[in-house]
């Protein structure tokens, strides 16, 4: 479209007002007022586009922000006090815009990124690339229903939706028209997605065999309980010929797509992952492995048996020529190239040079200058990895107990003494204190580290994922009840769970810091 436009007008104004309400963090707070009032969530710009037939050059853009940390009110005098593109002209206030070879017009990329690996290419299979295959995560249109803390909750609502959906299905068999203009529509008792419609329309019966409860990841260091199944999740990806029936021993690096909207980062798992778990606006997902239903024996005694699975690597063979070709006579693995891809993709080196690259396109791979500098970012990833996908085992930070020494704590209903409804920082309003968490009532932590929310995943401190995720919540549309202590009680057998989960975050937030901290400078060769 860019291109089009500079190809069909002779000038391009472009006014951009900000006002992005679908960021976080401090781009958020630069972004500030939408002109629109809370009316728009979106950013806004004012573009006057000029086609003269008598002009002998065409596709000149100009372009104006109107600046960071305004709000609404300050924004419109703005707008009003240069009335026109001639006001703004007058202070000399446009900045010429000469697109690149991809016809960006801000934020472009390095053309150097072209000339690293792709990690994964779905489109041209004619280009090398390193994974051959990746896949989103789950997106089960209904999470409320599809995931819980509590398994036996969770089969209680799935059984309970499938019992609406059967009933349904029976009841609107005969009619004639658009199945919509006949299906109950009661968030209490199911929830429709396209493609449950699709099979109530067709007839299928669904039933508690069409999935299984398995552990997920749903967003960063926050495991649940998600039914997985074709049927009741309405994208499942690849992610069964990645951990097929959701118990494969795999481990996927998840990392945004192209058009992510905050900062780049990106996450490992050995859990079936979410579609947000490692990216607000969904993340992909590159796996070590990928499993492969094996054919039927022909004939013979096992003759209509499946042989079962098949595991093979899934970085591509190309891939590993590619890194065995840049270190000739070394000993490269496809295990230590997942680990160093892995390193790099944590680099701040790597982040800031290629920002505007990972933006529009999934990242790419270099090969660093010296096989010294490939060791220690292949290190780095294995610990790294090691770090985010074993959270729940690492040592909990020792943070101070405003209560005193656990030891002497008398429990006599330790459900009751480490329930958690809501963590919150210390401090008041205007005034956090982040050194200072309040678990419940009975436990409040001090001198928790300020530096152990530098590391950010997926838009946010690790630590304040926990806060946000170890809470009760209840979804008003259906009365679902989500509880992190069912998940503490049921599974972990530790009411202390989410407490300790806090502490153990906090020593994976340093961890991860130092080792970030202490990765070589990118050195890519010429």
């Amino acid at each position: 479209m860019r291109a089009c436009l500079a190809a069909e007008f002779t000038d391009l104004y472009v006014f951009h007002l900000r006002g992005n309400a679908r960021t976080s963090g401090e781009r958020r707070r630069k972004e500030k007022g939408n002109v629109f009032g809370e009316g728009s969530r979106a950013p806004v710009a004012i573009s006057v586009f000029v086609k003269n037939p008598e002009a002998t050059e065409h596709g000149r853009i100009f372009f104006r922000e109107i600046g960071d940390y305004l709000d609404q009110k300050q924004k419109l005098a703005i707008i009003r006090d240069f009335g026109s593109v001639k006001g703004i002209t007058g202070v000399s206030g446009w900045e010429r815009i000469l697109p690149d070879d991809q016809n960006d017009w801000l934020n472009q990329r390095d053309v150097s990124f072209d000339a690293f690996i792709k990690i994964g290419d779905k489109k041209d299979k004619s280009e090398q690339a390193l994974f051959s295959m990746y896949s989103l995560g789950v997106a089960t249109g209904r999470d409320v229903w599809a995931y819980n803390y509590s398994k036996s909750r969770l089969a209680k609502n799935i059984v309970g939706l499938i019992s609406t959906y059967n009933d349904e299905r029976v009841r609107v068999s005969h009619l004639q028209g658009k199945i919509e203009d006949h299906l109950t529509f009661d968030a209490k008792s199911i929830s429709w997605t396209v493609g449950l419609k699709r099979d109530a329309a067709r007839n299928i019966p669904l039933s508690s065999n069409d999935g299984r409860p398995v552990k997920s990841l749903y967003r960063p260091f926050d495991r649940e309980w998600l039914f997985f199944g074709s049927r009741l999740n309405e994208r499942t990806g690849q992610m069964s010929q990645v951990f097929d029936d959701g118990d494969a021993n795999n481990l996927v690096i998840g990392l945004p797509g192209p058009g992510f909207r905050g900062a780049f980062s990106t996450l490992m798992t050995d859990r079936v992952p979410a579609l947000h778990a490692a990216d607000r606006d969904g993340a992909q997902y590159f796996p070590l492995y990928l499993y492969d239903q094996q054919d039927e024996e022909p004939g013979g005694l096992f003759e209509g048996q499946s042989s079962g699975l098949q595991r093979r690597d899934a970085i591509a063979d190309a891939g590993l020529a590619h890194f065995r070709a840049a270190y000739p006579g070394e000993e490269i693995t496809k295990e230590d190239i997942f680990y160093y891809v892995y390193g790099p993709l944590h680099s701040p080196d790597y982040r800031d040079r290629y920002a505007d690259n990972l933006t529009k396109e999934l990242p790419r791979i270099p090969c660093v200058k010296t096989w010294a500098d490939f060791r220690a970012f292949s290190d780095a990833g294995r610990r790294l990895g090691d770090l985010h996908v074993n959270y729940e085992t690492v040592e909990p930070y020792p943070v101070t107990y405003k209560q005193g020494t656990p030891a002497l704590w008398k429990l006599d209903d330790p459900k009751a003494f480490y329930r958690v409804t809501r963590m919150k920082f210390g401090g008041k309003r205007g005034d956090t204190d982040k050194t200072t968490v309040i678990y419940n009532a009975n436990i409040t932590m001090t001198d928790v580290p300020l530096e152990a929310y530098d590391y950010v995943v997926n838009g946010k401190p690790a630590l304040e994922w926990v806060m946000e995720r170890q809470v009760v919540k209840t979804d008003k549309a259906s009365g679902i009840v989500n509880d992190a202590n069912d998940f503490a009680n049921e599974t972990m057998g530790n009411p202390a769970y989410p407490l300790e989960l806090f502490q153990r975050v906090i020593t994976v937030s340093l961890e991860t810091m130092k080792i970030v901290n202490a990765l070589p400078a990118l050195e890519i060769p010429t």
